[in-house]
């Protein structure tokens, strides 16, 4: 993200909304804390239309599209390690139970980040060797891509073959 300077200035909204989002719901009983949940409605939204906005000079992915269902069980075990680790809160009572289902979740997150997305985003991968996209590339060994009045003159080992 933030390859321009308008994704960059996106990307900062949608932070400052996110904070003002996370202002207004922690003191959402006072009247400051409805009007901070508001305008940080507001600025995420804003910074949202303006993703959108911009979306079409970002030009295509460089990549085909993967097995979604994959995709879905690594976003849903991200997810779920999440509500373990937060459900455990409501289940355990002691401290060392609830350190325990916190792991437990802490783990089961980290196998869906680490291990389940990963693999569902690599197997249409561009630097994949069989990768479609992959094939439309034929790089020359042995031969600069710079123009050739940007060259520097050959060496002498390359002037004899």
């Amino acid at each position: 993200m933030a390859a321009t300077k308008s994704q960059g200035s996106y990307f900062g909204l949608f932070l400052a909304g996110g904070a003002l989002l996370c202002g207004g719901a922690a003191f959402f009983s006072s009247g400051i804390g409805k009007v901070l949940l508001l305008a940080g409605a507001a600025v995420t939204a804003l910074a949202f239309v303006g993703f959108r906005r911009i979306k079409p000079l970002e030009g295509s992915t460089p990549h085909e599209v993967g097995p979604g269902t994959m995709k879905w069980i690594g976003a849903g075990l991200a997810l779920g390690g999440w509500g373990i680790t937060i459900g455990g809160m409501h289940f355990v009572t002691g401290n060392g139970g609830r350190i325990a289902l916190a792991l437990l979740g802490i783990g089961v997150s980290m196998f869906g980040i680490l291990y389940v997305l990963p693999a569902a985003f690599n197997k249409t991968a561009f630097w994949k060797a069989g990768s479609p996209s992959r094939t439309t590339l034929t790089p020359i060994a042995g031969k600069a891509t710079i123009e050739t009045g940007f060259a520097p003159p050959p060496h002498a080992m390359e002037s004899a073959r």
